[in-house]
């Protein structure tokens, strides 16, 4: 399994670089919560919910990602699986679908968009919703939601397999 590198975020620098840094330790964690981790026991459900599972995490993320980066900030066509009649379709990967394929296709997609965000000033806002959103909002989110499923990664990978901490 092709590992990531975490870096702790820093300490000082300006807003873009510790909102950045945050976002890419996050990122990286996901990846380091993977690590080991079979395909088996990734497509695997251990809470109540069934979507819940460490293969549905990583494939979620990756399209919010997408959705965040493309779709709202960038203006792009939207390209996730979910639709209004089934907006869980993200967190559920192919039964034959690799671990490994989802770390790599999720690394991409935050590769680009870290390179959309790069572009805009953090002040830059679009269309949302019938109001605005901010790069720096879209940031500030994309921080909280790739902590809080890191949390749910770690509860699923104690589960399933007793590997704790990182």
């Amino acid at each position: 399994m092709t590992m990531i590198t975490r870096t702790d975020p820093p300490t000082t620098g300006d807003e873009r670089a510790v909102l950045g840094g945050f976002l890419d330790f996050l990122r990286a964690t996901i990846h380091t919560k993977c690590a080991g981790l079979s395909d088996a026991l990734a497509h695997r459900s251990v809470l109540p919910s069934p979507l819940t599972t460490a293969a549905g995490l990583v494939m979620h993320l990756r399209w919010v990602e997408h959705y965040w980066f493309e779709h709202v900030l960038a203006g792009l066509p939207h390209r996730a699986p979910w639709t209004e009649e089934d907006l869980d379709a993200d967190w559920r990967p192919a039964p034959e679908t690799t671990l490994e394929s989802l770390l790599t296709d999720y690394a991409a997609q935050y590769a680009v968009s870290r390179e959309i965000a790069a572009g805009l000033a953090l002040d830059h806002e679009v269309a949302f919703r019938g109001g605005t959103v901010s790069v720096r909002w879209v940031l500030v989110h994309m921080v909280e939601e790739t902590a809080r499923h890191a949390g749910h990664l770690d509860v699923v990978r104690e589960l399933l397999d007793g590997v704790t901490g990182e």
